[in-house]
This record gives structure tokens, C-alpha cells and sequence, in this order.
């Protein structure tokens, strides 16, 4: 065992997972690769965004093909054991495992940072088969080479974050094609390779025709359907997970403060290439994990790293972000290159590079990028409210403030005001052709409710379906229930309200309160298209 061949460190870190509370079996991946071992298709490269699962397949692969540790125990009773190879594969195989986002101490250079792991693999090489004629000084290929050439013996290679280097300061664009060059090197057309399994964020960089990796299938979330059920968690997973939360409360005697439902509106909404719904699996198990919901994604001022993609174009694609935010989704191009662009000018060049880094994600059926969920949907909505270079964009997210104010107080006509200030900017979007412009809008001037509220479009209530539907976050908060109007009087709105008794949203069967203590609003917007004006109205029902 060395620290690149044959390492236990990934048996280690899958069997951490694979015993924790809240794991899924995700270990029928490997009976697809199990048919590839030793053939000429036997190079894999998956691509997900951050968080995704990407780091636990690999050290699952890594841990059950390799000699390490005899892992019969840690798999005997997952979805793999089924399949009528697994007893010919379990740690069967010399495995070169390199996870390429470790930096040596105080790197900083290339020729450094690749000099350890060329070393560490040529020691580990060494120091397992003295009989073979290796030189310190040659290259990890011609020393594999040897060892093929006098043994037999090939390998299995696991990498991880392939894409790392391309995110260190210290790795010029030469570096980076040394790079591809390296793994070029490594893997392609040697016959000692019996499997190449590489994970990252982004796609292989085609740099030039002499570094591609062509060699490689290379299967992405967006428009890559085999393997789409590995990396995310599907719904009748998360069912399962929630389940033992649920079991897990009663059992310890803490009260469950996450809901089945938050679950699927703060972390679902991630579109695979088949059009299946997927979870961050990650901020699934933390907050279960926790008893929590939060943000566990993102790291720290994740606002920032979404204004970081949209700062070359935002005068095109603020438009764009109000009807994202207000739930809709934005049509383009999915193009999976875009991410490795040194400039992100085009709209679906940054709209594509933020879908392969998770920022948004993209519905190949309707060929529509959306922002996935409530997690994403507060960075997006602090970004907003942070970045004045967003124009009448920053500006009305900023006059949300009072909008909600108004409502509260019954202001009727600051609200009007604060609805024609929205429409008289320079945004073509609020020509209020339809209700969804003016849902947009709505949507818009009321932002910085999210922090206070929960709010849901189109909702199902009483006899029907309600435009807004405002759930607060404290009990005792006032509920609202907002209605759309065009051409039409709010007093109209209001009516429908009433006469289709959306009320019973908040209530229960026989009138009594279930959840919420806070009086009911009910909000009436309304726009004439002829007088291009606005009227609100409220009252408590």
C-alpha cells in the first residue's frame, strides 16, 4: 500500500459515508464500469457541479476495485453485490488513486506541485515491485510501462478533481496545457490502463487537437443521461433519508424542525439530462444532519461568485435575473465549454458556465436555465440587493423594503407608487402585456420579503389557485394572500379571494387556525392599460 497505489484512504472516506446515518446506496455505478475493465472504452470522465457527490463515487470506485482493504463487509449488502461480477472485481485490481486539488506545503509553482504526485507515484512504484528495473529519473508512464511489460500487471486510475488546476492562482495557461499534457501521457493509449475513472467540475479543455483527451467519454449533467441517477439525490431518496430522520427524533427525542416539503423547496430543483428533479445531496444530509435548514452549499459570499459570471454582460442580463428570481426560467444554449472560457461575454456562454458550477441549472426539454431552489434563490436574491451596477434592478430590489412596509400598514398608495416607479424604468419586461410581467414585477418589488416570508406563486387554495400566497416564517406573522388584476378593478381581486376562500390555506378544516396566529391580508394589485396606472387594496379577512 502507498500513498498513490493502493492507498486504504479511499476505503477509508467511503466507509465514513457509507456508515453514516443518512448514506444512499449509490453503488450501481460500478456495474457499468464493470464491463468497461480492460476494454477499449474503459475511460470515463463525469462532471457535477460542487457538492454533488462527485468525491464519494470516486473513493467508493477507488475502495472497491483496489487490493488496499478487503472491502467484502463495507459492500456486501449494497446494490453492486447483485451484479454477477462483482466477486471477479473486489479488490481485484492495482489502483492509482490521485486526487489532483492537494497542494503540496507552501507550492507555489507548477513544476512543484505535479513534481510530488510524479514522485509519490514513481516511490509507491518502486517500493512495490523491486524486481522491476525502474529508474527514479524516468516518467510514471515509462515506469508503469516496465512493470507491464515485466509483470503483466495493469491498473485501474481514479482521479479526482481532475479540474483543480485550472482553479490555482499559481497555474499560468502554459501550465495548464503541461497539464493535459501530463494526463495525455498518463493514460492515453497505454495499455497498462485498465479503467480510467476521472471526476470534476468542468469538461476536458480542448486547448489544442495535440492535448485533447479524446480518448475520454465525458458524461455531464446537463446533456448526458447515463449516470444521471449517481450524483444528486432523486425524490424516493430523499423519502428514505427523511424517514430515518423522522425515526431518528422520535427515537433521540428532539423535535424534527425540518419538513419533508422544505426539503424539496430549499434543495431540489437541479434538472438531470433525462428531466428528472435532483437534490444537492449535500445540504440534504446537513440539514437533517443539524435539524436545520440552511445554506450548505454556497460557500462564504456566494453573492459575490454569481455577480463574478454576470459583471461582463449585465446590462443584457438583468432583465433576465427578474424573471429567474420571480421563478421563470430564461431560454439559451447549454454550452458545456463555456465554464473553461477565459471571458464570459454571451449570455449563454455565463448562463452555461454558472449551470456547470451549480449556480443555475439547465431543463434540456424546454431549453431553459432557472435558478433550482430556495438555496440559490437567496444568493441570487442578496446579489440583487448588493450590486448597484445592476441598475433599476439593485434599485427596486432596494424599494422592496418599503413595499412590504406599505402592505403591512395598508398603505395602499405608497404601494401604488413604489409599482409605477417599477414601471416606469427602462426594462422592457414591464410592458405588462400579461399577468406573469406584472407577477414579474410583483415578484421584484416584493424581494426582501423572502427574508420574512415564504412565497409561493400559483399556489393551490380553497377552490382554486392563488397568483401569491405569502407564508411567514414566525406563527404569529401576518399572512398574505396577494390577487393579479389587468384591466380590472382590485376590489375584483379581493372578491376572488373571498369567493374562492384561498383563506383555508392558512386554516383548518373547521375554520380553527392550525399553524399561523397572525391576521390575513388580502392584497388586491391591479394595472389599467390604458391609464397606465396601478391600484392596491387591502384588507383583513
Amino acid at each position: 500500500m502507498g500513498k498513490y497505489l493502493n492507498s486504504r484512504v479511499p476505503y477509508e472516506s467511503f466507509k465514513s459515508i457509507a456508515e453514516s446515518r443518512y448514506f444512499v446506496d449509490k453503488s450501481s455505478l460500478l456495474r457499468e464500469l464493470f464491463p468497461a475493465v480492460g476494454l477499449e472504452e474503459r475511460f470515463f470522465c463525469i462532471t457535477r457541479p460542487r457538492r454533488f457527490g462527485k468525491s464519494v463515487m470516486a473513493n467508493m470506485t477507488a475502495a472497491f476495485f483496489s487490493r488496499a482493504v478487503k472491502a467484502e463487509r463495507l459492500f456486501a449488502g449494497l446494490a453492486a453485490a447483485d451484479d454477477v461480477n462483482y466477486q471477479k472485481h473486489l479488490n481485484k485490481h492495482n489502483v492509482i488513486s490521485i486526487d489532483f486539488s492537494r497542494i503540496p506545503k507552501e507550492c507555489t509553482d507548477y513544476a512543484g506541485y505535479i513534481g510530488r504526485i510524479e514522485e509519490g507515484i514513481s516511490r509507491d512504484l518502486a517500493e512495490a515491485y523491486p524486481q522491476c528495473s525502474l529508474q527514479e529519473d524516468e516518467a510514471v508512464w515509462d515506469n508503469l510501462s516496465e512493470i507491464f511489460e515485466e509483470t503483466g500487471q495493469k491498473f485501474i486510475f481514479v482521479i479526482d478533481e481532475w479540474d483543480a488546476p485550472f482553479h490555482m492562482s499559481f497555474v499560468t495557461n502554459e501550465n495548464r496545457k503541461q497539464y493535459l499534457m501530463f494526463l495525455k501521457s498518463l493514460l492515453k493509449g497505454q495499455a497498462y490502463v485498465e479503467l480510467a475513472y476521472m471526476t470534476g467540475v468542468l469538461p476536458i479543455a480542448k486547448y489544442s487537437s495535440g492535448s485533447e483527451l479524446n480518448s475520454f467519454l465525458e458524461y455531464d449533467m446537463a446533456k448526458s443521461i447515463r449516470f444521471g441517477a449517481y450524483f444528486g439525490f432523486l425524490d424516493a431518496e430523499v423519502d428514505q433519508l427523511y424517514e430515518k430522520y423522522m425515526l431518528n427524533a422520535e427515537a433521540a427525542g428532539f423535535q424534527a424542525a425540518v419538513s419533508r416539503e422544505a426539503l424539496a423547496q430549499w434543495y431540489d430543483g437541479y434538472y438531470s439530462a433525462s428531466g428528472e428533479k435532483l437534490y444537492n445531496p449535500r445540504s440534504v444530509v446537513y440539514a437533517l444532519t443539524n435539524n436545520q435548514l440552511g445554506n450548505y452549499w454556497t460557500s462564504s459570499g456566494p453573492y459575490d461568485e454569481i455577480f463574478y459570471y454576470i459583471k461582463n454582460n449585465t446590462q443584457e442580463i438583468r432583465d433576465d435575473l427578474v424573471w429567474m428570481v420571480s421563478g421563470a426560467g430564461v431560454e439559451g444554449r447549454m454550452l458545456g465549454y463555456a465554464a473553461t472560457a477565459a471571458e464570459l461575454n454571451t449570455k449563454d456562454q455565463i448562463y452555461s458556465a454558472m449551470a456547470v458550477y451549480g449556480l443555475l441549472t439547465y431543463e434540456k426539454e424546454s431549453g431553459r436555465f432557472f435558478i433550482p431552489n430556495k438555496e440559490l434563490m437567496d444568493q441570487f436574491d442578496e446579489m440583487l440587493l448588493s450590486n448597484e451596477s445592476l441598475g433599476y434592478v439593485n434599485r427596486l430590489a432596494k424599494a422592496s423594503e418599503e413595499m412590504l412596509k406599505a402592505t403591512l400598514l395598508g398603505d395602499t398608495q405608497k404601494m401604488a407608487e413604489i409599482l409605477k416607479y417599477a414601471h416606469d424604468t427602462e426594462s422592457p419586461i414591464f410592458s405588462y402585456n400579461n399577468e406573469n410581467e406584472l407577477a414579474a414585477v410583483v415578484n421584484l418589488v416584493y424581494l426582501a420579503a423572502r427574508d420574512k416570508y415564504r412565497i409561493e406563486r400559483e399556489d393551490k387554495a380553497g377552490e382554486g389557485y392563488v397568483d401569491f400566497i405569502f407564508y411567514p416564517q414566525r406563527h404569529e406573522a401576518e399572512c398574505i394572500i396577494l390577487e393579479l388584476k389587468v384591466n380590472a378593478l382590485p376590489q375584483e381581486a379581493l372578491r376572488q379571494i373571498k369567493d374562492r376562500k384561498y383563506a383555508l390555506r392558512f386554516k383548518g378544516k373547521l375554520g380553527e387556525r392550525q399553524k399561523y396566529t397572525g391576521r390575513i391580508l388580502a392584497v388586491g394589485i391591479s394595472y389599467n392599460k390604458k391609464t397606465k396606472e396601478h391600484f392596491c387594496k387591502v384588507e383583513t379577512l
